[in-house]
């Protein structure tokens, strides 16, 4: 048995800041209950694979600029 997510055919969504260096991410949004975050450079190289809650809650706190700015 594998742990390992079935990314095969999943939908990728590259950052709207992606144009801005190249230095950002994809994340696949029809994995249900998982979010898939890879290098938008390397498409084909690894992925993480987060519970979806976790990373909407990331998310959130980035948006919201409780991390600061970088």
């Amino acid at each position: 048995m594998s742990d390992r997510a079935d990314l095969s055919g999943a939908s990728w969504i590259k950052s709207s800041h992606s144009n801005n260096g190249g230095d950002c991410v994809e994340v696949a949004t029809d994995v249900p209950n998982l979010a898939p975050v890879r290098d938008s450079k390397d498409p084909e190289g690894p992925a993480l694979v987060f519970p979806a809650d976790a990373w909407s809650s990331f998310i959130a706190v980035i948006r919201t600029g409780e991390l600061g700015e970088a």
